[in-house]
């Protein structure tokens, strides 16, 4: 048995990212197990993949700094790793890594391709040529230690039966359509303007077989029932359930609905259809959600801002770009969910 250490520190989207290919590795090669070094809040990402365990790393007290980084080698030793797959590549995981390469183990890291995603990025007119997504970046570092995953022959994980505890809330799933909508994303950039979603909810929700959740954190439930405009058949999320039983909840639906954000890819992780709604960023930065068509990323009027994409993350502020996601129309982004929901 191989044993594979994988290093995915932050942030939510970005570990969630590495799920489908971890659980592509260890369903393709048999003789390997893995160990997940991240933060603890992610563990539930990985409970119920077969031979993946996972490591909780305390950046806040006793892995903190140089010598908590030296602490965390010397806490993961025990293990007997025989690779490290830095999946992260920041100065922690080149730290923790290169302890790990002075004992003689390979190592080897993610090229994030940082210089390609500059020149998309510049402020300029540009022909936009997508970058290589960050899934396959990992697939290519896995291969580098030897081992060749093949995304495509992925096996989603079986949906989790729902208990009383939840279809009291949901009711039961029977023919009718579970609609996941997550409005929100770290930078305003890349959140879809209130009264525009609000429209979107309210004409899906016009079919009273579709039950809609609204997923978020409990600080945002304000503007969650912003969102809800006392329509019976929208759910918020936050209000009924907590982080691993939302990832139960997931599995169930039929379109994910969310901003270029964390919620796109932990929907995607369990094979749900995710339709992605793009401000100051793009698709072609290396974002997409995991196994979803293009066609499912509706971006803004190229036409009228072409710098996009302006940064890789939003966290950049350009004059004149600060309301772009407004031109994307709400009547498309219903389109598009109706269309995948009437497949």
């Amino acid at each position: 048995m191989k044993h594979i250490l994988v290093i995915r520190l932050s942030a939510m989207g970005d570990v969630a990212m590495t799920v489908p290919v971890i659980t592509a590795l260890v369903q393709q090669h048999k003789n390997v197990k893995v160990t997940v070094v991240s933060r603890p809040f992610f563990k539930p990402f990985f409970e119920g993949i077969e031979r993946v365990d996972f490591f909780g790393v305390d950046l806040e007290n006793r892995h903190k700094g140089f010598f908590g980084i030296y602490r965390l080698f010397n806490d993961l030793k025990p293990l007997k790793i025989d690779f490290v797959a830095d999946f992260h590549n920041v100065l922690r995981s080149k730290i923790l890594r290169t302890f790990f390469k002075l004992t003689g183990t390979k190592v080897a890291f993610t090229n994030k391709g940082r210089k390609e995603k500059k020149e998309l990025t510049k402020l300029q007119k540009k022909i936009l040529k997508p970058v290589k997504p960050m899934v396959q970046r990992h697939v290519d570092t896995l291969e580098l230690l030897g081992f060749k995953v093949i995304l495509s022959k992925i096996v989603f994980p079986e949906k989790p039966v729902l208990t009383d505890e939840f279809t009291t809330i949901t009711g039961e799933k029977l023919s009718n359509k579970w609609i996941g909508i997550a409005p929100f994303a770290q930078y305003k950039t890349k959140v879809y303007p209130t009264a525009l979603m609000q429209h979107v909810i309210a004409e899906i929700a016009k079919n009273k077989l579709h039950k809609i959740f609204l997923f978020g954190s409990k600080s945002e439930l304000g503007q969650l029932k912003e969102l809800q405009q006392n329509l019976t058949n929208v759910i918020l999320v936050p209000n009924v359930f907590n982080f691993k039983q939302e990832l139960q909840l997931i599995p169930y639906l039929n379109v994910m609905l969310s901003m270029d954000s964390g919620n796109a890819h932990i929907a995607a992780m369990y094979g749900v259809q995710v339709v992605t709604l793009w401000g100051n960023t793009h698709p072609y930065a290396g974002f997409v959600p995991f196994n979803q068509p293009m066609t499912n990323s509706l971006i803004p009027n190229l036409d009228t801002f072409p710098f996009i994409p302006t940064s890789v993350y939003g966290n950049k502020i350009v004059p004149g770009y600060e309301n772009v996601m407004e031109s994307i129309a709400p009547n498309d982004v219903i389109a598009k969910l109706n269309s995948i929901l009437s497949e």
